[in-house]
């Protein structure tokens, strides 16, 4: 009996000491941190003004921020969070180029067509033409966003408004130049260019330059009224073009196949200049009907 005391004992003994549990809060024994009733304590980060340097001062401030006698406390606080302000400030930037610029992350970007044969990439390229209203005349347009105004030919002008010259407004002190050669302008027109959709056509107020002697056989609405009216160009997957708020209207190309803007183009043309037949169709086929 004695020895199995002894043995019970140094059994005892040899168990290692259980540590003694505290709040990491208030150091007390009698409950853990997660039930503490003292509230937590913050910290506050004063910030330090940072002093401006004089003219005569040799060592920047920097160098005399992070100096040896400088204590640990006193670390200019502002400067660093100004740093990264600024950091996080230039990677939503968009890309930039300089000469001491360091590329990085260089991605292959995938082609959304099939590849072209070696030397034939210059076939993949399309024209931005399509068709409009204009004096209720159908238009063709070709949406130019090299082109750093809105013309048109006077030729072509007189086939759709043959009385444009009534109706220019004066421009003076203006001069247009072209890759080719100088462009004369006659004046501005002041006209509405329609662009018919099944869901709701799109009217636009432009004034439009009239050139003598461009060689241009659209009307070219340039990266003034495309950037006024919001105009995009689409050429992921399929192309087209939106205006403005209008996103869920895609407005086709003509060299697209199967065109619903030209069916559609062409039916408002029929329907506008044949307006006064169907109104009289109309009105023979009520009194018609009233006499039966």
């Amino acid at each position: 009996m004695v020895s199995k005391m002894v043995s019970k004992i140094s059994r005892e003994d040899r168990r290692p000491e259980r540590p003694v549990l505290k709040c990491h809060k208030c150091g007390s024994t009698s409950h853990l941190a997660n039930t503490c009733p003292q509230k937590t304590k913050i910290n506050e980060v004063q910030v330090i003004e940072e002093v401006p340097c004089t003219e005569g001062k040799e060592e920047s401030d920097l160098d005399s921020a992070f100096s040896e006698d400088t204590p640990v406390d006193d670390y200019p606080i502002e400067n660093i969070t100004d740093f990264f302000e600024v950091t996080e400030f230039h990677t939503n930037l968009p890309q930039y180029s300089e000469d001491c610029h360091n590329l990085i992350n260089i991605q292959d970007d995938r082609m959304c067509k099939a590849k072209l044969a070696r030397g034939k990439g210059y076939t993949a390229g399309t024209s931005c033409i399509t068709s409009n209203l204009m004096n209720d005349i159908e238009a063709k347009v070709n949406l130019d966003t090299g082109a750093f105004f809105t013309y048109v030919r006077r030729d072509h002008l007189q086939a759709i408004l043959p009385g444009w010259k009534n109706h220019l407004l004066p421009i003076e002190g203006v001069q247009f130049i072209s890759a080719s050669n100088n462009m004369y302008p006659l004046g501005i027109l002041e006209t509405n260019l329609v662009f018919p959709h099944p869901a709701g056509s799109v009217r636009m107020n432009t004034k439009i330059v009239v050139m003598d002697n461009c060689k241009s056989k659209h009307i070219i609405p340039g990266n003034d009224y495309l950037n006024i009216y919001g105009i995009d160009l689409n050429n992921y997957k399929e192309r087209y073009f939106t205006i403005g708020e209008h996103k869920r209207q895609k407005f086709a190309f003509s060299n697209m196949p199967k065109n619903i803007n030209n069916l559609y183009l062409l039916r408002t043309i029929f329907i506008r200049k044949n307006l006064w037949l169907i109104k009289l169709l109309k009105h023979k086929l009520i009194h018609y009907c009233h006499q039966k």
